[in-house]
């Protein structure tokens, strides 16, 4: 399987923690929608530092449990330290691991994003699941971030993430097209909605969590020609008054969801 783009030293493991307080209500909304309930035993890919196992595993209640898989041992030591009664980690390669009793659903969340094919892997996890059990994608599109109105130092931070993951092999975008990866693997009834938090003109969270993307691929940007060390410098402050003198609000990348149903 693709390694993850950004890594896994403890700046990045951070940002992923900010990163997942940011999307819990619409990952919490979306997996609601998807019928994520009391009692089901459910499989979260590419778990990471357990967030949406440990959403998933408040959703199925006591009665149900949850197994969440990553390759970061990393992520996982820290995982583990998080863990509840119904949930347990394991550090193994999605494609090769094997359980001996089918799953209810199974959960990724931001994983396809950083795959090659992720046709093929959403067919092969379809192996992992009883008949009728629900598979639930949920991902970035980050075409969808902008700012109303029109700030310049946004849309050029936005365009180096987009040209950033790109040259890593990662799809930005990959969220419009969630519906499209779940039919073509074979899942039945797929519906697709997309989810937008909107950060009003002086919030810090909307600058910080873009200028952190950009430091994290900091070091690909610059190879890559896509933006200086000079341009990035100072990011965060940066966007932040630029966002306060224009008084804009900043759209960030939709949070999209689609899930269907083994035949």
């Amino acid at each position: 399987m693709t390694g993850y783009s950004l890594g896994n030293d403890p700046q990045e493991l951070a940002r992923l923690d900010r990163q997942a307080q940011a999307i819990a209500q619409p990952t919490a909304m979306l997996l609601q929608a998807a019928g994520i309930e009391r009692g089901m035993r459910v499989l979260d890919l590419g778990t990471g530092l357990g967030h949406v196992a440990l959403q998933v595993a408040a959703m199925v209640g006591p009665e149900g449990s949850v197994v969440g898989i990553d390759q970061s041992a990393e992520a996982l030591e820290v995982a583990r330290t998080r863990a509840g009664p119904n949930v347990r980690f394991e550090q193994a390669d999605a494609l090769e691991f094997r359980d001996p009793e089918p799953f209810d659903a199974i959960v990724a969340r931001l994983l396809l994003f950083h795959l090659a094919d992720p046709v093929a892997f959403m067919r092969r996890q379809a192996e992992a699941l009883r008949p009728g059990g629900v598979v639930v994608a949920i991902d970035f599109d980050v075409g969808g971030a902008r700012t109303e109105p029109p700030v310049r130092l946004v849309e050029a931070a936005r365009n180096w993430i987009e040209a950033g993951f790109r040259s890593g092999g990662a799809n930005p975008r990959i969220g419009a097209r969630l519906v499209t990866i779940l039919r073509d693997a074979g899942f039945n009834a797929v519906v697709t909605i997309g989810l937008q938090s909107y950060v009003a003109p002086g919030d810090p969270s909307g600058p910080a969590m873009v200028a952190g993307v950009v430091r994290s691929l900091a070091a690909r940007i610059t190879a890559e020609g896509i933006a200086t060390a000079a341009e990035i410098e100072g990011l965060e402050e940066r966007l932040g008054a630029a966002l306060r003198e224009a008084d804009a609000v900043l759209l960030l990348p939709t949070v999209a969801g689609a899930w269907g149903r083994k035949a």
